[in-house]
């Protein structure tokens, strides 16, 4: 079966929750992710953590847009921000900026005195990048968000004492900072494109060699995610073919 860009995108995902075990999976920048961590759950990582995208923690990974289904915990705010400041939760945040080290910017455009615009907030960005492992998933790829300086800091880099961040997935490439300097690299582009792409999508200098191609998803993984955990087809919506 061959696989749109946007199962190329879940399918990148769901590998940044490889090896993560039983600590909650909070995919909270969009369907890509979400679906992402659904798929690893029902695939090569069955301890992870899926929720309902509220307080409950789900027995079996639920399909997107549908109900809790079989619920096997609660999770209410104050157990949240334990496994927070604990280290056991892994969250997918979708900046509106990023740089080379990963400090990202979900606060405002522009200067904080008088922004262009307002943004969330920084919200939980700081404790989830100082305490938690942290990866990031942003829909489009581009220099607007690929920065050299982010305009606010609200969840900090490598350079600023970040926990552990995972990788980038963008609909382009996966990055991540697997370099001695822990400046993002450029680990893999997807079924066609190229790196000359990328480059010319991303607003400071990435570190390069080796590239590989984005893996695809398997037949299982496509049949999972086509007649189980997303039938009604949104993760086309937010990665277009």
């Amino acid at each position: 079966m061959s696989a749109t860009r946007a199962e190329v995108c879940a399918v990148a995902c769901a590998e940044m929750f490889r090896g993560d075990g039983e600590i909650v999976a909070a995919a909270v920048a969009g369907m890509t992710p979400a679906l992402g961590a659904r798929l690893a759950r029902s695939t090569f990582e069955p301890d992870l953590l899926t929720t309902d995208g509220g307080p409950f923690l789900t027995a079996e990974p639920v399909p997107l847009g549908a109900p809790a289904g079989i619920v096997e915990g609660w999770l209410p705010f104050r157990d949240h921000l334990w496994l927070v400041l604990n280290g056991r939760r892994h969250v997918v945040l979708g900046p509106s900026q990023i740089d080379a080290y990963g400090n990202c910017n979900i606060s405002n455009i522009g200067d904080w005195a008088r922004p262009k615009s307002q943004l969330l907030g920084s919200r939980g960005a700081p404790g989830n990048t100082r305490c938690n492992t942290t990866s990031f998933w942003i829909p489009k790829h581009s220099t607007r968000v690929f920065t050299e300086r982010v305009d606010f800091v609200s969840g900090i880099g490598y350079d600023r004492g970040a926990f552990e961040l995972r990788g980038v997935v963008t609909n382009l490439a996966v990055l991540d900072f697997a370099t001695p300097d822990r400046r993002m690299r450029l680990r893999s582009v997807h079924p066609g494109i190229t790196v000359a792409d990328v480059v010319a999508a991303t607003g400071f200098e990435l570190s390069i060699e080796d590239v590989q191609e984005t893996r695809l998803p398997t037949d299982e993984e496509l049949r999972i995610m086509r007649e189980v955990l997303d039938v009604r087809g949104f993760r086309e919506r937010e990665v277009p073919s």
